[in-house]
């Protein structure tokens, strides 16, 4: 009896340990890292809708991550049907959430680049497209998005965009698209959408692409991602 009772108090002082060690690593991840796990842990191996639904979830009920998430991203998968693009950009990829969400739209044929300044972010958004079995049909640099624009029609062999999705540093976006425009990689008739517009907010961004003449630019209110909040995206097209 005393066995058991010994056995008994050193199973539940194993399993105290091992949910203490599990505890002390989730703290020392990051919370990219503890996104990317949950979806190892609960969604479909290539399957992007179930990654989408996992990342969602956790976003929702877990802990709040800048993604375009799932209402937004109903607007942004219909600029993406209504465009059908066959080549396009998003400076920001961060864990590669919207790049999965696009690019399970597209054709097979279709050219994808995605851009991310953060190379910690880069390889989760790695692993996670890896996960989401797209790694082949997404093209991920990692660099500033200033230094990779002018090089995109020489090293990665691009004419111009049929549409392009801007979701990175805020105060970057007006420069962004004007380096777009200056190495001509827009046509009349690119779809530019960029998130954002009113949380955290791209004002300069919004009066530029409003004013400036070369657009014609509408603004489509939404959640901010993961809350009730107001936001939107920004959908723009280049008059060429």
């Amino acid at each position: 009896m005393l066995y058991k009772v010994r056995l008994v108090k050193g199973l539940q002082r194993l399993v105290r340990q091992h949910l203490a060690r599990a505890k002390t690593t989730e703290s020392a991840m990051s919370k990219e890292q503890r996104v990317l796990r949950y979806v190892q842990q609960n969604a479909s191996r290539g399957d992007p809708d179930s990654v989408l639904a996992a990342v969602d979830k956790f976003g929702w009920e877990t802990e709040w991550a800048m993604n375009v998430g799932d209402v937004k991203g109903l607007i942004l998968d219909r600029f993406v049907k209504e465009t059908a693009p066959q080549t396009m950009l998003e400076l920001g990829t961060y864990m590669g959430y919207s790049a999965i969400r696009v690019v399970r739209l597209l054709p097979e044929t279709a050219k994808f680049l995605t851009v991310e300044f953060n190379p910690e972010n880069a390889a989760i958004a790695n692993e996670m497209i890896a996960f989401a079995g797209l790694q082949n049909r997404i093209i991920q640099i990692t660099s500033d998005s200033a230094d990779v624009i002018p090089q995109l029609k020489k090293k990665y062999d691009v004419d111009t965009f049929d549409m392009v999705f801007i979701d990175h540093w805020k105060d970057v976006y007006v420069r962004d698209i004007k380096l777009l425009e200056t190495n001509n990689l827009l046509r009349k008739g690119t779809v530019v959408v960029a998130d954002n517009i009113i949380n955290p907010g791209a004002p300069e961004y919004a009066d530029y692409v409003r004013t400036c003449g070369k657009y014609d630019s509408t603004f489509h209110e939404s959640n901010f991602e993961y809350s009730d909040d107001i936001d939107g995206l920004e959908k723009s097209v280049y008059r060429g």
